[in-house]
């Protein structure tokens, strides 16, 4: 049997998974993200501490280890975003520009093939692999984080679009008459009402220009204090949590007049809101798609920090069969 390498590039940590040839994940693990203006030194972290773990030997339970022979290539997803030809066109949250990720990657750690592709892209395709998405044949992701990612998996394969950007959902236009720049540099954008830190802002606008009383009002506004809050039956809360569910809603009936996916599933960290969220936005997403488009199936994700690198080895795997 073969193996392969999984490896997820965040801002803080890389995860590196190894996988085998039938997708299992056999062994995780995290490095710190060296932050530094190109690629070079982290991808020889990555090296290291592959082969320190190689040279160690993986055991996997049956006294035989595994060779680096034995490896048949890395995945690895990038936040940004990722062309089919394995170039990574700028990586705000590291400080990268343009790189030639797959070709450094190679030279570097030496070990290929490595095939790239976006972390919120390669999630997606993680979730429809061994995840939530599992006996689907197509399904639409959105990671509820910092920012709002998406990705779309048909016929098990991950759309990454001629210009790379195919799943961007967090930067569709949902609100012509913003005047307040999204980090992407449009208005109006997704992101700047259902992110964590969208949700945050809505919520401080609404509490500015209220007066009745509110839980939001008696400790730090975050997602999950909103949230939280909603919960517990907060009046305005659920205003709040109702309107950017909307925003949410409308999204996602415009992506699915594209895509039309089979199941709609929601990750990162506001996803830990549950199933009021799923039925917010389900609610939201019904009263404005098609009427034989409104039985999807709302889930939530489940492989959790894991589905970046389980994404990036089923890409690899894809690739080389």
């Amino acid at each position: 049997m073969g193996y392969c390498f999984g490896i997820d590039i965040g801002g803080t940590t890389v995860k590196i998974g190894l996988a085998a040839e039938d997708g299992t994940l056999l062994e995780g693990w995290e490095i710190p993200t060296r932050r530094e203006p190109t690629p070079e030194g982290l991808l020889l972290d990555i090296r290291v501490s592959i082969l320190d773990r190689l040279d160690r030997g993986l055991d996997r339970g049956k006294k035989q280890k595994i060779r680096r022979a034995d490896i048949l290539g890395i995945g690895m997803a990038a936040p940004g975003v990722v062309t089919a030809d394995g170039i990574l066109h700028g990586a705000v949250n590291i400080g990268w520009g343009d790189v030639a990720l797959a070709e450094e990657a190679e030279r570097i750690i030496g070990i290929s093939p490595v095939c790239v592709g976006n972390d919120a892209r390669l999630a997606a395709l993680g979730e429809a692999a061994y995840g939530a998405g599992v006996g689907a044949r197509s399904m639409l992701m959105v990671t509820l984080g910092t920012g709002v990612g998406g990705g779309v998996v048909l016929n098990g394969k991950v759309l990454m679009g001629e210009s790379g950007v195919a799943g961007e959902i967090g930067h569709m236009t949902v609100n012509p008459f913003e005047t307040v720049r999204c980090n992407c540099g449009k208005m109006g954008c997704l992101e700047q009402y259902a992110s964590a830190t969208g949700m945050v802002r809505v919520a401080k606008q609404v509490l500015a220009k209220r007066r009745e009383d509110s839980l939001l009002r008696q400790k730090e506004v975050t997602a999950k204090t909103l949230w939280d809050a909603a919960k517990a039956g907060d009046a305005l809360a659920n205003e709040i949590t109702d309107a950017v569910s909307a925003y949410l809603g409308m999204a996602l009936a415009n992506a699915m007049y594209l895509v039309d996916t089979e199941k709609i599933v929601f990750g990162g960290g506001v996803s830990k809101a549950g199933e009021l969220l799923l039925q917010k936005v389900e609610k939201a997403y019904r009263s404005r798609v098609f009427a034989h488009s409104r039985e999807k199936e709302f889930l939530l994700a489940k492989l959790g920090n894991a589905a970046g690198m389980r994404g990036a080895a089923a890409l690899l795997l894809q690739k080389i069969r």
